[in-house]
């Protein structure tokens, strides 16, 4: 029986259609190159539909097992295949962008443990859990592009928020001043704010809902409702240039942690918050990257994170958050120091003078040089976690003999 493999794509937060290139351009290429190094295989892509990067994260990636489930039921029963949770005929591999990469481990952590990282329900998770081998669908290897598995360089917030704010301390006080949270931010986010800032003034107490239409009213609440819409645009802006995870890791975290205490007129800001919240728990990232090496040590499950790195040509620049950051030192994830935590590998980007940018574009040819470059160490760790018997054994069936 000639076996499948699946290469099964994940975008992250708010991607869509054309995250992995015009037309899905890198999926086809990588399936290429994989099917030309793995030939003993039916390489196949499926790219997860656009969804909703909003609301708890453990929903997204049920939904997502449930959806990957049917997809690979259907290709075993059409393979007639004897055992397929004993001895599948398909394996996948998840191979996810930005936050697709977490929701990428936390389908597998379920998959071989049904203990997810990201539940709140106050359960001490172990250490050194135990894994069932028999997961259903079978995942070989997790592949993440830019995930910030440790979180999002703070260098990238301090950068885009200069860039749209002049500063971060400015950007930082704008998110203080709308959410009427004031100096109870700057205390869970660890920094007090300075000496004659704006975030000693008294913020008001909630921002409302964007008017949906001009209402009559007398010149001063006409003035009211403008300053309002303001400051709902400019909260916009700042969540959506950065991503609302960029959000978080400003001093966002301090949002979420505070979320209940935001007005209604916010839910659609909380609901996406509460999808990128796992960004702003330190030990949950931390503990989700120590399952990911022990699931690649016991169950030889591929774990590789190949992130954006800015060129020499990237300036340096000195931002009030992180110091002098060197453009060949700028990248959009935390990258791992003392933790283990699998194979991480540079995918540099000498044309980007942002790291956002870089991150956004990593599958475009035209706006990243090293586009090949990516495509060949993707279909190169693939191809090493699929050195296995279950490769092996794959071969085209046998022609019927007429007698």
């Amino acid at each position: 029986m000639k076996k499948t493999l699946i290469l099964c794509f994940i975008h992250g937060f708010k991607g869509g259609e054309s995250t992995f290139g015009d037309k899905y351009q890198f999926t086809e290429h990588l399936r290429d190159v994989v099917a030309e190094k793995l030939p003993k295989v039916d390489v196949r892509v499926l790219v997860y539909p656009k969804y909703e990067t909003r609301g708890e994260l453990g929903d997204c990636v049920m939904r997502f097992r449930s959806w990957l489930e049917e997809k690979v039921i259907d290709i075993e029963v059409a393979s007639a295949t004897p055992s397929p949770t004993v001895d599948p005929s398909v394996r996948t591999i998840l191979i996810g962008h930005s936050m697709g990469g977490i929701v990428a481990a936390e389908a597998v952590i379920g998959l071989t443990s049904e203990k997810p990282i990201y539940s709140e329900d106050g359960i001490e998770k172990s250490d050194r859990p135990s894994f069932n081998s028999l997961m259903f669908p079978y995942i070989q290897g997790v592949l993440a592009f830019d995930t910030p598995y440790l979180g999002i360089s703070p260098g990238v917030v301090a950068h885009n928020a200069e860039s749209q704010y002049q500063s971060a301390s400015a950007a930082f006080t704008q998110i203080s001043q709308i959410t009427g949270l004031g100096a109870s931010l700057w205390g869970a986010a660890g920094r007090q704010p300075q000496q004659g800032s704006k975030a000693n003034s008294a913020p008001p107490a909630a921002l409302p809902a964007p008017p949906a239409a001009p209402s009559p009213g007398t010149q001063q609440q006409q003035q009211q409702q403008q300053q309002s819409g303001n400051a709902w645009q400019k909260w916009g802006k700042m969540a959506m240039y950065a991503g609302a995870a960029g959000a978080v890791a400003a001093g966002g975290a301090a949002a979420w942690v505070n979320r209940e205490q935001l007005s209604e007129g916010w839910t659609w800001v909380s609901s996406h918050l509460e999808f990128v919240g796992c960004l702003a728990r330190a030990e949950e990232l931390k503990k989700r990257i120590s399952y990911m090496v022990q699931l690649n040590q016991e169950l030889d499950v591929g774990f590789a994170n190949l992130y954006t790195r800015l060129g020499q040509t990237a300036p340096a620049k000195q931002v009030s958050m992180v110091g002098r950051v060197i453009g060949s030192d700028r990248t959009f994830c935390n990258l791992p120091s003392k933790q283990v935590a699998g194979l991480w590998k540079s995918a540099l980007n000498d044309k980007a003078t942002d790291e956002t940018w870089a991150h956004m574009n990593m599958f475009n040819s035209k706006e990243n040089p090293a586009y090949e470059t990516l495509t060949q160490d993707a279909a190169g760790l693939i191809t090493e976690w699929l050195q296995n018997d279950w490769y092996m054994t794959s071969s085209e069936p046998k022609p019927m003999i007429e007698l």
